[in-house]
């Protein structure tokens, strides 16, 4: 009997959790930061999809979190990104999702070399940029392929690289 009315009870509470879900975030719920950034969708607020309101209020977290450079930069992404046909987007989109679900340390490894390309001159960087564009789809599978099978081979153990001058002395 006590086991029936535990069972019971967890399923209210969850009930109630799922129920909350659903409703979204109430206008007054949100801070005065909050429904400042977002004062634009005040009228509307309401009729959004919960999930929609839930990602606003975060995203407006975010943004009275940032910096004065961080929120021009982010302004900056922002105009870039609506220029983008939504093909392009759907394809940026993809490859986050891709992105998301890697490895640690192929997230790492990804990282790091956009890293080093970015710590390049900009015009080694444009260069390679152009040089990638002009292969054909062919030429950059086996480029991948490449990376990958050295991705793939064992690691020497000694890390000291290996004289291969030698000299020969009398």
């Amino acid at each position: 009997m006590r086991a029936k009315v535990v069972v019971i009870l967890v399923a209210l509470f969850l009930a109630g959790i799922a129920a909350a879900d659903q409703h979204g975030v109430a206008w007054d719920s949100l801070k005065p930061e909050q429904q400042r950034v977002l004062q634009t969708f005040a009228d509307d607020w309401a009729n959004l999809p919960a999930e929609r309101q839930r990602r606003l209020a975060l995203g407006a977290d975010r943004w009275t979190g940032m910096t004065p450079q961080e929120r021009r930069g982010a302004k900056r992404r922002f105009k870039r990104w609506n220029k983008l046909d939504q093909g392009h987007r759907e394809r940026i989109r993809q490859n986050y999702h891709r992105f998301q679900n890697l490895s640690p340390a192929e997230k790492r490894r990804i990282r790091d070399n956009y890293r080093r390309f970015m710590e390049l001159r900009r015009e080694r960087r444009e260069e390679l940029r152009n040089r990638w564009l002009e292969m054909t789809p062919e030429e950059r599978q086996i480029i991948r392929d490449r990376a990958q099978q050295r991705r793939d081979a064992p690691q020497r153990r000694d890390s000291t690289p290996q004289r291969t001058d030698r000299r020969i002395h009398d």
